[in-house]
């Protein structure tokens, strides 16, 4: 079973450049973020002409999540469920979690589009943005806490604009204030992480400066100015399962890419 995570940063943008990946690939699963279209406007038809179960969980002009499967769902969830009964509900489309059936039995994965963050300060205190990620990211380590009592193989597919270590980023000092850099934010990604999920990339591949973000301005590509911020998050249900990880950063290379890339990873499941 080969899953996938892929940023397409507007599914309308990319109509000639996901089909192209997805006929090439030909992954089972595919978590797509950044969709920046709601629900009705998402070309559903052409994904199911490839061989696609569509499930959706989009917004107008912003983020927005999909799951594409040749399996059929045993069960869909939208939303990450809020901490407190009390909580304002989130609007934003970040998250959506599929069940399917593999060969030996429930495989759950998730598209996450976890929040930039930035400007992380504003006016000397933190920002109402930054604030938001922090409190999404305790959120998913609550409702990941949850998933990892199943037992179950659990992949958490996403962009979680999280840059780990130096090793994730051509420059760290360029990125020392970033929400994506910030002690904070690399501190609430290993809390999640140590409830007891493996990156399937550090578990078979591991190499420094292995990119999955190119930002579209200053030549980033040409000069390999990249950023890992995509990642499978997997269960130890998982990770005993997998056989493979690849990044496909030749996609970037294409007419009007995707500033992501695809990421995948291959299964026994």
């Amino acid at each position: 079973m080969e899953i996938a995570s892929f940023n397409v940063n507007s599914i309308r943008a990319r109509l000639h450049a996901v089909p192209l990946w997805l006929r090439e690939a030909k992954p089972d699963i595919v978590c797509l973020q950044e969709l920046k279209t709601v629900d009705a406007d998402f070309p559903i038809e052409l994904f199911e002409e490839l061989g696609y179960n569509v499930a959706l969980h989009g917004q107008k002009s912003y983020n927005g999540v999909a799951v594409l499967s040749k399996l059929p769902f045993e069960e869909i969830n939208m939303r990450l469920p809020l901490i407190n009964s009390g909580d304002a509900e989130d609007e934003q489309a970040r998250y959506l979690e599929v069940v399917v059936t593999g060969e030996n039995g429930p495989v759950r994965v998730a598209s996450i589009y976890l929040p930039n963050g930035n400007p992380a300060m504003e006016d000397g205190a933190v920002s109402l943005k930054y604030q938001y990620k922090l409190n999404w990211m305790a959120r998913l380590k609550v409702h990941a806490q949850k998933l990892l009592t199943y037992e179950e193989p659990l992949i958490l597919c996403g962009d979680y604009n999280v840059i780990q270590t130096a090793d994730d980023v051509h420059d760290a000092a360029l990125w020392a204030d970033d929400a994506l850099y910030l002690p904070q934010t690399r501190a609430a990604f290993r809390a999640i992480t140590n409830l007891g999920l493996t990156s399937a990339y550090e578990q078979i591949d591991g190499r420094p400066h292995q990119y999955t973000y190119w930002g579209y301005q200053g030549g980033a590509r040409a000069k390999n100015h990249g950023i890992r911020i995509d990642h499978l998050l997997c269960s130890a249900q998982a990770i005993d399962h997998l056989k493979s990880v690849r990044i496909d950063d030749h996609v970037r290379d294409r007419e009007k890419p995707s500033d992501h890339v695809p990421i995948i990873g291959v299964f026994d499941l």
